[in-house]
Protein backbone atom coordinates (compact mmCIF):
# COMPACT_ATOMS: atom_id res chain seq x y z
CA UNK A 1 0.00 0.00 0.00
CA UNK A 2 3.09 2.28 0.52
CA UNK A 3 3.04 3.43 -3.70
CA UNK A 4 -0.22 5.34 -2.43
CA UNK A 5 -0.59 9.04 -1.08
CA UNK A 6 -2.45 7.52 1.33
CA UNK A 7 -1.55 4.55 2.28
CA UNK A 8 -3.19 4.78 5.74
CA UNK A 9 -6.93 4.37 4.03
CA UNK A 10 -6.34 0.84 2.36
CA UNK A 11 -5.80 -2.44 4.53
CA UNK A 12 -4.55 -5.29 3.67
CA UNK A 13 -6.46 -8.97 4.95
CA UNK A 14 -3.50 -9.77 6.42
CA UNK A 15 -2.80 -6.32 8.45
CA UNK A 16 -6.28 -6.95 9.64
CA UNK A 17 -6.31 -10.57 10.55
CA UNK A 18 -3.32 -9.41 13.05
CA UNK A 19 -5.31 -6.72 14.79
CA UNK A 20 -8.88 -8.35 14.94
CA UNK A 21 -8.72 -8.67 18.89
CA UNK A 22 -7.34 -5.10 19.15
CA UNK A 23 -10.19 -3.16 21.68
CA UNK A 24 -10.03 0.29 19.45
CA UNK A 25 -10.46 -1.57 16.33
CA UNK A 26 -14.32 -1.61 14.75
CA UNK A 27 -14.64 -3.54 11.79
CA UNK A 28 -17.87 -3.25 10.05
CA UNK A 29 -19.66 -5.12 7.39
CA UNK A 30 -21.00 -2.71 5.01
CA UNK A 31 -22.54 -4.74 2.21
CA UNK A 32 -25.48 -2.83 0.13
CA UNK A 33 -27.20 -4.51 -2.87
CA UNK A 34 -29.16 -3.20 -5.83
CA UNK A 35 -32.79 -3.43 -5.06
CA UNK A 36 -33.19 -5.62 -8.30
CA UNK A 37 -30.80 -8.27 -7.14
CA UNK A 38 -33.38 -9.35 -4.33
CA UNK A 39 -30.71 -10.25 -2.20
CA UNK A 40 -30.90 -9.48 1.62
CA UNK A 41 -27.22 -7.85 2.99
CA UNK A 42 -28.42 -8.54 6.91
CA UNK A 43 -29.23 -11.77 6.48
CA UNK A 44 -25.64 -12.55 4.45
CA UNK A 45 -23.63 -10.93 7.40
CA UNK A 46 -25.44 -12.83 9.84
CA UNK A 47 -24.62 -16.07 8.33
CA UNK A 48 -20.76 -15.01 7.56
CA UNK A 49 -18.89 -12.10 8.52
CA UNK A 50 -15.45 -11.75 9.57
CA UNK A 51 -15.11 -12.21 13.31
CA UNK A 52 -16.05 -8.70 15.37
CA UNK A 53 -17.57 -7.40 12.56
CA UNK A 54 -20.66 -5.31 13.02
CA UNK A 55 -23.46 -4.95 10.18
CA UNK A 56 -23.25 -1.08 9.00
CA UNK A 57 -26.28 -0.44 6.90
CA UNK A 58 -26.33 2.37 4.67
CA UNK A 59 -29.79 2.06 4.10
CA UNK A 60 -30.68 2.56 8.06
CA UNK A 61 -28.06 5.43 8.48
CA UNK A 62 -29.52 7.95 6.41
CA UNK A 63 -31.33 10.49 5.86
CA UNK A 64 -35.41 9.70 6.79
CA UNK A 65 -36.77 13.13 5.58
CA UNK A 66 -36.79 12.55 1.66
CA UNK A 67 -37.25 9.30 -0.38
CA UNK A 68 -34.42 9.84 -1.99
CA UNK A 69 -31.93 5.92 -0.96
CA UNK A 70 -29.71 5.80 1.70
CA UNK A 71 -28.60 9.96 1.82
CA UNK A 72 -25.92 11.40 4.36
CA UNK A 73 -27.94 11.28 7.38
CA UNK A 74 -28.07 15.01 9.69
CA UNK A 75 -24.69 15.74 11.81
CA UNK A 76 -26.30 14.19 15.12
CA UNK A 77 -27.96 11.37 13.94
CA UNK A 78 -25.20 9.83 12.31
CA UNK A 79 -23.17 10.38 15.57
CA UNK A 80 -25.74 8.64 17.49
CA UNK A 81 -25.58 5.56 14.66
CA UNK A 82 -21.95 5.34 14.89
CA UNK A 83 -21.79 5.70 18.92
CA UNK A 84 -24.32 3.12 19.17
CA UNK A 85 -21.64 0.98 16.67
CA UNK A 86 -19.31 0.90 19.26
CA UNK A 87 -16.97 3.99 17.51
CA UNK A 88 -15.40 6.69 19.47
CA UNK A 89 -13.02 9.79 18.95
CA UNK A 90 -10.33 7.45 19.23
CA UNK A 91 -11.44 4.04 17.24
CA UNK A 92 -9.69 2.91 13.92
CA UNK A 93 -12.59 1.51 11.54
CA UNK A 94 -11.96 -0.72 9.01
CA UNK A 95 -15.09 -1.36 6.28
CA UNK A 96 -15.48 -3.86 3.58
CA UNK A 97 -18.28 -5.72 1.07
CA UNK A 98 -19.27 -8.62 -0.32
CA UNK A 99 -18.02 -7.38 -3.68
CA UNK A 100 -14.43 -6.69 -3.09
CA UNK A 101 -14.94 -2.77 -2.71
CA UNK A 102 -18.48 -1.60 -4.05
CA UNK A 103 -20.74 -0.03 -1.35
CA UNK A 104 -17.69 -0.03 1.69
CA UNK A 105 -16.51 3.17 -0.02
CA UNK A 106 -20.06 4.70 1.33
CA UNK A 107 -18.97 4.20 4.64
CA UNK A 108 -15.77 5.25 4.36
CA UNK A 109 -16.81 8.16 2.65
CA UNK A 110 -19.39 8.85 5.12
CA UNK A 111 -17.16 8.82 8.30
CA UNK A 112 -14.74 11.41 6.39
CA UNK A 113 -18.23 13.33 5.91
CA UNK A 114 -18.06 13.80 9.44
CA UNK A 115 -14.62 14.80 9.87
CA UNK A 116 -13.54 10.94 10.63
CA UNK A 117 -10.27 9.94 9.33
CA UNK A 118 -9.67 6.93 11.09
CA UNK A 119 -10.48 4.82 8.80
CA UNK A 120 -9.91 2.41 6.10
CA UNK A 121 -11.01 0.52 3.27
CA UNK A 122 -10.43 -3.30 3.25
CA UNK A 123 -8.67 -3.93 0.36
CA UNK A 124 -10.04 -7.24 -1.95
CA UNK A 125 -12.84 -6.82 0.73
CA UNK A 126 -14.58 -10.31 1.95
CA UNK A 127 -14.16 -12.23 -1.35
CA UNK A 128 -10.47 -12.07 -0.62
CA UNK A 129 -10.37 -12.89 3.05
CA UNK A 130 -12.53 -15.79 2.66
CA UNK A 131 -10.41 -16.60 -0.28
CA UNK A 132 -7.55 -16.82 2.11
CA UNK A 133 -9.28 -18.71 4.56
CA UNK A 134 -9.52 -16.76 6.78
CA UNK A 135 -12.10 -16.95 9.55
CA UNK A 136 -15.54 -16.47 9.59
CA UNK A 137 -17.98 -16.14 12.37
CA UNK A 138 -22.21 -16.32 12.22
CA UNK A 139 -22.37 -15.06 16.23
CA UNK A 140 -23.92 -11.17 16.28
CA UNK A 141 -21.16 -8.70 17.74
CA UNK A 142 -22.93 -6.07 19.99
CA UNK A 143 -19.93 -3.62 20.63
CA UNK A 144 -20.48 -0.85 23.75
CA UNK A 145 -21.39 2.00 22.76
CA UNK A 146 -19.21 5.11 22.80
CA UNK A 147 -19.15 9.00 21.94
CA UNK A 148 -18.24 10.05 18.37
CA UNK A 149 -18.24 14.41 17.50
CA UNK A 150 -19.21 14.88 13.80
CA UNK A 151 -17.52 17.55 12.26
CA UNK A 152 -19.12 18.21 9.29
CA UNK A 153 -16.94 19.09 5.91
CA UNK A 154 -19.30 20.71 3.62
CA UNK A 155 -16.86 20.62 0.33
CA UNK A 156 -17.12 17.01 0.45
CA UNK A 157 -20.85 16.87 -0.06
CA UNK A 158 -22.74 18.53 -3.25
CA UNK A 159 -26.49 18.67 -3.64
CA UNK A 160 -29.17 18.77 -6.71
CA UNK A 161 -29.25 23.37 -6.62
CA UNK A 162 -24.63 22.85 -6.66
CA UNK A 163 -24.79 20.58 -9.76
CA UNK A 164 -27.04 22.76 -11.15
CA UNK A 165 -25.19 25.97 -10.46
CA UNK A 166 -22.27 23.79 -11.84
CA UNK A 167 -23.92 23.52 -15.14
CA UNK A 168 -23.46 27.14 -15.95
CA UNK A 169 -19.94 27.74 -13.92
CA UNK A 170 -18.56 24.56 -15.49
CA UNK A 171 -15.91 25.18 -11.78
CA UNK A 172 -15.81 21.36 -11.10
CA UNK A 173 -15.52 18.24 -13.46
CA UNK A 174 -18.39 15.85 -12.57
CA UNK A 175 -17.30 12.00 -13.14
CA UNK A 176 -19.54 9.38 -13.32
CA UNK A 177 -18.99 5.75 -11.99
CA UNK A 178 -22.29 4.13 -13.36
CA UNK A 179 -21.70 1.40 -16.75
CA UNK A 180 -20.93 2.86 -20.00
CA UNK A 181 -23.97 1.68 -21.13
CA UNK A 182 -26.05 2.96 -18.81
CA UNK A 183 -23.99 6.83 -18.68
CA UNK A 184 -24.75 6.95 -22.73
CA UNK A 185 -28.30 6.00 -22.13
CA UNK A 186 -28.53 2.22 -23.81
CA UNK A 187 -28.71 0.63 -21.10
CA UNK A 188 -31.87 1.17 -18.59
CA UNK A 189 -31.62 2.06 -15.16
CA UNK A 190 -32.15 -0.34 -12.53
CA UNK A 191 -34.89 1.80 -10.60
CA UNK A 192 -37.99 2.03 -11.88
CA UNK A 193 -39.16 5.68 -13.56
CA UNK A 194 -35.92 7.31 -14.16
CA UNK A 195 -34.77 8.51 -17.82
CA UNK A 196 -31.20 7.36 -19.21
CA UNK A 197 -28.40 9.16 -19.85
CA UNK A 198 -25.85 11.36 -18.32
CA UNK A 199 -25.67 15.09 -16.20
CA UNK A 200 -24.46 17.60 -19.17
CA UNK A 201 -20.80 17.54 -19.62
CA UNK A 202 -19.54 15.07 -17.29
CA UNK A 203 -17.15 11.88 -17.70
CA UNK A 204 -17.64 8.38 -17.56
CA UNK A 205 -15.21 6.32 -15.69
CA UNK A 206 -17.14 2.99 -14.05
CA UNK A 207 -15.77 2.62 -11.16
CA UNK A 208 -15.02 -1.11 -11.65
CA UNK A 209 -12.08 0.14 -13.76
CA UNK A 210 -10.50 0.85 -10.66
CA UNK A 211 -10.47 -2.59 -9.42
CA UNK A 212 -8.39 -5.44 -10.49
CA UNK A 213 -10.66 -7.67 -12.15
CA UNK A 214 -10.34 -10.82 -11.06
CA UNK A 215 -9.55 -10.13 -7.43
CA UNK A 216 -11.38 -6.98 -7.25
CA UNK A 217 -8.37 -5.76 -5.29
CA UNK A 218 -7.51 -1.81 -5.94
CA UNK A 219 -5.29 -1.25 -8.69
CA UNK A 220 -1.51 0.12 -8.12
CA UNK A 221 -0.94 3.70 -7.91
CA UNK A 222 0.57 3.91 -11.49
CA UNK A 223 -2.89 2.15 -12.65
CA UNK A 224 -5.25 4.16 -11.29
CA UNK A 225 -3.56 7.38 -12.44
CA UNK A 226 -4.11 5.86 -15.74
CA UNK A 227 -7.38 4.67 -15.55
CA UNK A 228 -8.42 8.26 -14.88
CA UNK A 229 -6.07 9.50 -17.81
CA UNK A 230 -7.74 7.30 -19.52
CA UNK A 231 -11.42 8.83 -18.96
CA UNK A 232 -10.29 12.53 -19.24
CA UNK A 233 -9.94 12.90 -15.37
CA UNK A 234 -8.01 16.08 -14.38
CA UNK A 235 -6.69 14.77 -10.91
CA UNK A 236 -5.90 18.43 -9.84
CA UNK A 237 -9.20 19.78 -10.36
CA UNK A 238 -11.93 20.15 -8.23
CA UNK A 239 -14.00 17.23 -8.68
CA UNK A 240 -17.45 15.87 -8.73
CA UNK A 241 -18.78 11.86 -8.49
CA UNK A 242 -21.74 11.04 -9.69
CA UNK A 243 -23.16 6.93 -9.52
CA UNK A 244 -27.03 5.74 -9.25
CA UNK A 245 -27.53 6.73 -6.20
CA UNK A 246 -24.40 7.87 -4.53
CA UNK A 247 -22.82 5.04 -3.26
CA UNK A 248 -20.10 3.74 -6.57
CA UNK A 249 -19.31 7.40 -6.53
CA UNK A 250 -17.40 7.00 -3.28
CA UNK A 251 -15.77 4.61 -5.21
CA UNK A 252 -14.26 7.20 -7.46
CA UNK A 253 -13.98 9.49 -4.18
CA UNK A 254 -11.58 6.81 -2.72
CA UNK A 255 -9.26 5.79 -5.73
CA UNK A 256 -8.94 9.63 -6.07
CA UNK A 257 -7.97 9.95 -2.34
CA UNK A 258 -5.75 7.26 -2.79
CA UNK A 259 -3.63 9.27 -5.78
CA UNK A 260 -3.57 12.60 -4.03
CA UNK A 261 -6.59 14.16 -5.88
CA UNK A 262 -6.63 17.95 -3.79
CA UNK A 263 -10.57 18.52 -4.09
CA UNK A 264 -13.06 15.50 -4.10
CA UNK A 265 -16.87 15.86 -3.49
CA UNK A 266 -19.89 13.28 -4.29
CA UNK A 267 -22.92 14.36 -5.35
CA UNK A 268 -25.32 12.40 -2.92
CA UNK A 269 -29.07 12.39 -4.82
CA UNK A 270 -26.86 11.33 -7.92
CA UNK A 271 -29.05 9.54 -11.00
CA UNK A 272 -31.73 8.50 -8.19
CA UNK A 273 -32.40 12.56 -8.41
CA UNK A 274 -31.20 13.65 -11.12
CA UNK A 275 -32.65 10.98 -13.72
CA UNK A 276 -36.24 11.58 -11.80
CA UNK A 277 -38.12 13.87 -14.26
CA UNK A 278 -37.90 17.22 -13.04
CA UNK A 279 -35.93 20.36 -14.11
CA UNK A 280 -32.64 18.63 -14.53
CA UNK A 281 -31.58 18.39 -18.43
CA UNK A 282 -30.24 15.07 -19.01
CA UNK A 283 -27.51 14.36 -22.42
CA UNK A 284 -27.34 10.62 -24.02
CA UNK A 285 -24.15 9.23 -26.27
Amino acid sequence: MADYVHPESLVSTEWLAGRLEHPDLRVFDATYHLPHLKRDARAEYAAAHIPGAVFFDIDAIADKKTSLPHMLPPPGEFAAAAGALGVGDTTFVVVYDTYGLMSAARAWWMFRAYGFDKVAVLDGGFPKWKAEGRPVDNRPTVPPPRTFTPRFRPRVLRRKGDMLENLKTKAEQVVDARSSGRFKGTDPEPRAGLRSGHIPGSLSLPYGALLDPKTQTVLPMDALRAQFAAARVDLGRQTVTSCGSGVTACVLAFGMHLVGSPQVAVYDGSWAEWGAAGDTPVETG
